[in-house]
């Protein structure tokens, strides 16, 4: 990856580190084959997961049982999710453009969100529904419908190993991970109502599974909903601790003062940052160079924009004398 490199300027000057506008990809960009080979994966399981999707949604409607018409609302969030983050790939590989100068890195997120807000309203359809199965129950045929979830617990396995080779290459395909694992224990819940039908009765096994489905989900989709929102409000990363980054920044030769301190998500597993460093000597190339390699190599930041400044620099800090930021600076 290419980067624009600012002439070495002399001791004292004012240097500005940049990305130019078409060179915001990651530090660790994944290789064409790679890549390639997550899109095929995720095509895979959405394929899957679609038919049965379909198959449950006529087992659930056929047999009565609202547990299977629960996890078909699960694996219909899920199939949507999926879908997204197929796209994402596919969007993540457009280039930046001097309009969108991230490139489409933000479809992911977005896609979170909605994926968040939809997982929310299934949750909630069916609670409404289990109540009104546990306040007038009704007949549920049992052996149908454990013949429908074994079904969806082959699917699920097989979509399982698709993906997990892939799980830890992407918090992208992470949560695409994470989302059949969760049609997989659906399946589970499924499978045990159904057994507990067919052996007693007791049909009141059905809407109880579905409530299980259903406060599976909604943490879940809080948790997705909180990390996208916060993605998209710019918030600083969890895993970020801005006090220690400056703490850090301040042990490389030359730097006296660190300002205006900004880092945030582009997407998942892609950091931004940048500040102000004040030097108090050393050449500022230097010192660039070293903070450049500590931030990417140590610290894991794939974006780093920084402004080297002279200790005696008219502009040490009030530029953001009013930004809660400027706190982070030394003492």
């Amino acid at each position: 990856m290419r980067r624009a490199v600012a002439p070495a300027p002399s001791d004292g000057d004012t240097t500005t580190h940049q990305h130019s506008y078409g060179q915001t990809a990651p530090a660790d960009p994944r290789s064409p084959n790679a890549a390639a080979s997550h899109q095929r994966r995720l095509l895979v399981v959405l394929s899957l997961t679609t038919a049965y999707l379909l198959a449950e949604v006529a087992g659930g409607v056929l047999t009565g049982s609202l547990a299977l018409l629960a996890d078909a609302g699960h694996m219909l969030a899920d199939v949507f999710g999926l879908t997204m983050s197929f796209a994402a790939l596919r969007m993540a590989a457009r280039p930046a453009t001097p309009r969108r100068t991230f490139g489409f890195h933000r479809a992911e997120i977005l896609a979170a969100v909605a994926n968040a807000v939809l997982l929310l309203g299934i949750a909630a359809f069916i609670l409404f529904e289990a109540w009104s199965r546990f306040t007038a129950p009704e007949e549920v045929a049992g052996l149908p419908m454990l013949l429908v979830a074994l079904g969806g617990l082959v699917v699920n396995l097989i979509a399982v190993k698709t993906l997990h080779g892939a799980a830890d290459a992407s918090l992208n395909l992470r949560g695409a991970f994470l989302e059949v694992v969760a049609d997989l224990l659906g399946s589970v819940g499924a499978i045990l109502a159904a057994v507990t039908i067919a052996l007693t009765g007791w049909t009141q096994a059905d809407p109880l599974v579905s409530v299980l489905i259903a406060l599976f989900i909604v943490p879940r989709a809080f948790g997705l909903l909180g990390a996208g929102l916060n993605v998209l409000l710019e918030a600083t990363p969890a895993h970020l601790d801005l006090g220690q980054v400056v703490a850090s920044m301040q042990t490389v030769p030359g730097v006296s003062t660190v300002h205006d301190v900004h880092a945030w998500t582009i997407a998942s597993g892609y950091v931004a940052m940048s500040a102000h460093v004040l030097s108090n000597g050393r050449p500022s190339a230097d010192v660039l160079h070293d903070l450049q390699s500590l931030l990417r190599e140590e610290l894991h930041i794939q974006h780093v924009t920084l402004q080297v400044e002279s200790d005696d620099h008219a502009d040490d800090g009030a530029c953001c004398v009013m930004d809660p930021r400027c706190l982070l600076q030394s003492r």
